[in-house]
């Protein structure tokens, strides 16, 4: 118990920051009109292949005893390919109600 209390002290920056972000996600998503949050989803796809480096940037430097940064980091990485994997699906299918139909 005493590892995760240090643990939270010291990542209580980083800790307030996630925080943060999930809110002013939430908040910037949630005004977005729905017209637009199919093209806006394909330019997501971007900032998930960020969060893949990312994730493959923690696991490659996290020590081999380190369960928790390994997890992270895997959980990332699977997270990330399921977001951007998801959004070229929906661009795609967006894209297809643009073309002509073949006669």
């Amino acid at each position: 118990m005493d590892t995760i209390f240090q643990f939270f002290n010291e990542q209580l920056i980083m800790i307030y920051l996630l925080i943060f972000t999930i809110i002013l996600g939430f908040e910037v998503i949630s005004k977005v009109p729905t017209v637009l949050h199919t093209p806006l989803m394909s330019g997501a796809n971007a900032v998930s292949g960020v969060v893949i480096i990312g994730a493959i940037i923690l696991v490659r430097r996290a020590s081999p005893d380190d369960v928790l940064q390994l997890s992270l980091g895997t959980l990332g990485v699977i997270l990330g390919m399921v977001n951007v994997i998801g959004g070229f699906a929906v661009t795609d299918r967006m894209l297809e109600m643009f073309k002509k139909k073949k006669k």
